[in-house]
């Protein structure tokens, strides 16, 4: 896209949009309310009424998302400076049209390979069914410390690119719902060698490479395609997001196609506005845009030194010192803006504290049955720890009758595939602790076919969840958040998978996709002969 000349300081589609708001002009044409003129009779629209002063349709001077030449041109050549890339693109319908889009673009005929991580976002495995891609899943690398799964090694993506030369791409999530991650540069470079794009759905880190304490960016680190959200860690309104693209891998005009057929075709203005302005403020202010938020991170952790029952999730090296040695290769990087704490003794589980914290009117971003992520961002502040640090102290002196949780390394620790969904349960109490761990058994799997083929009600049934080990799953089980599908349509339920079910249902988790939200029973395939096939 050409370059044209643009200041930093300019935010020209918000800008256009405050005094479109501001402007006098006789409305006819959508959105119906009219500005919230259709309100008046209740007295206005409240506080939603300033957002539908500015929510306006494509008419003269507003430019169009899905061929633009003016406001919405300039906000996206902006964003594509502040963030690196060669071209970005602006999504209103959050990272997941971003990964539909980049999946459609790198698999174009039924049957393509993509390589995937397991643990992926329920978006990308409808990205696969959208296009009809069969997926090698990948084993991500496990962190012993933690018990967390991160991304595949360099090793495993070479690995499977050799075993399936067909390959369109490589896609991983970095970081993780945790704020891990490791080195991206050497998966870019492993796909490079293959001749093949890097996929990034970097939904968590749209503010990585913005400061010295922050992981260098996956477009840094020569990722070909990056999905942002923008809403989670800077300061775009909900489902603003975005996609960035760099390098000869990409058929631009295709990703542009695909993004027109998954966006809406009357996108949101003012979700576009608040991209423009997020990316204005970090821009202009660069480093500093984070201070306030560190300085309230750097106070919570200073608290928590004061309160020896909560631990704190770090990679290895920053635990105990560089003279210690390097971090483990599965946890190299903490973004620092995700503080993820547990109790050390074990009397509270990580939903028990998430429970305890909101009863003090402190909202977690999620919980596991061990650790509590707590979201940190440029717009929090020291009072925000204050009151975080208040509502510790209490839980702190609660009493308890509990065991302490076991240790996850030691000759009586826990095995590394026993935190794997496939891994053996019996000795581990914890064993679905985290719903982000989900890997293939290998370091690699066989192609599995995803299709939109709709499944046949004959061909199903309900059973009782105890009996389920063993069966093809027929629908897609998603515990949310994080939104990691435990089980897709064609799936084997291993004895760890159905273990791990029960424990949900009995925690009452919430699980998307479930026929029955109670999680009593679950759909699966009459036969096997559906197993490896999703539809």
């Amino acid at each position: 896209m050409k370059r044209v000349e643009l200041e930093k300081e300019q935010s020209p589609l918000y800008e256009m949009l405050y005094q479109y708001k501001n402007s006098r002009q006789a409305s006819f044409h959508v959105p119906g309310h009219k500005k919230g003129r259709a309100y008046a009779a209740w007295g206005g629209a409240g506080f939603l009424e300033q957002i539908m002063e500015a929510d306006v349709t494509e008419i003269a001077g507003t430019d169009d998302l899905h061929h633009p030449e003016g406001v919405i041109r300039d906000a996206q050549l902006l964003a594509a400076e502040c963030f690196g890339a060669e071209e970005s693109f602006f999504l209103v319908g959050g990272s997941t049209s971003g990964n539909l889009a980049m999946i459609l673009t790198v698999c174009t005929k039924p049957g393509d390979i993509l390589l995937v991580q397991r643990n992926v976002h329920k978006s990308v495995l409808n990205g696969l069914m959208l296009a009809g891609a069969r997926a090698v899943f990948l084993q991500p690398l496990l962190d012993e410390t933690s018990g967390l799964l991160t991304a595949p090694s360099p090793e495993t993506v070479s690995a499977a690119l050799a075993a399936y030369p067909e390959a369109k791409g490589v896609l991983v999530t970095m970081p993780n719902y945790y704020g891990m991650g490791t080195e991206l540069a050497p998966l870019a470079e492993a796909c490079h060698r293959h001749h093949v794009p890097l996929l990034v759905d970097e939904a968590h880190g749209a503010h990585y490479g913005q400061h010295p304490r922050l992981p260098q960016s996956a477009l840094a680190s020569g990722a070909d395609v990056v999905v942002q959200s923008t809403h989670k860690m800077l300061a775009a309104l909900t489902m603003g997001a975005m996609l960035h693209v760099q390098g000869p891998r990409i058929n631009r005009g295709l990703l542009r196609q695909r993004l027109a057929m998954v966006q809406s075709s009357s996108p949101s203005y003012p979700v576009m506005g608040s991209l423009d302005l997020a990316r204005r403020l970090l821009h202009v202010q660069g480093a500093e845009a984070f201070t306030a938020g560190l300085a309230a991170v750097d106070g919570l952790k200073r608290g928590l030194a004061e309160l020896p029952r909560f631990g704190l999730l770090q990679p290895q090296g920053q635990q105990r010192g560089e003279a210690a040695g390097e971090a483990p290769a599965a946890y190299t990087t903490q973004d620092p803006f995700k503080v993820v704490i547990y109790d050390r003794t074990g009397i509270l589980s990580g939903y028990e504290l998430q429970h305890r914290l909101e009863a003090f009117g402190c909202i977690p971003e999620m919980s596991d049955d061990r650790y509590v992520v707590l979201l940190y961002s440029l717009g929090s502040t020291e009072e925000d720890t204050c009151h975080l640090l208040e509502a510790l102290s209490h839980i702190s002196v609660e009493k308890a009758e509990a065991q302490s949780l076991p240790s996850f390394h030691g000759s009586e620790g826990i095995l590394p595939d026993q935190f794997i969904a496939e891994g053996p349960i019996a000795k581990n109490p914890f064993v679905e602790f985290s719903t982000w761990n989900n890997s293939p058994k290998n370091s690699f799997s066989e192609p599995v076919a995803f299709s939109l083929t709709p499944m046949e009600l004959d061909e199903v049934e309900a059973i009782p969840l105890p009996v389920c080990s063993g069966r093809t799953a027929a629908e897609m089980i998603i515990p949310y958040p994080p939104g990691i599908p435990l089980l897709y349509p064609g799936e084997q339920i291993t004895d760890g998978a159905a273990a791990r079910l029960k424990r949900l249902a009995q925690a009452g988790a919430k699980c998307q996709g479930a026929q029955d939200p109670e999680l009593n029973t679950i759909l699966v395939y009459k036969n096997s002969r559906k197993q490896g096939h999703v539809g």
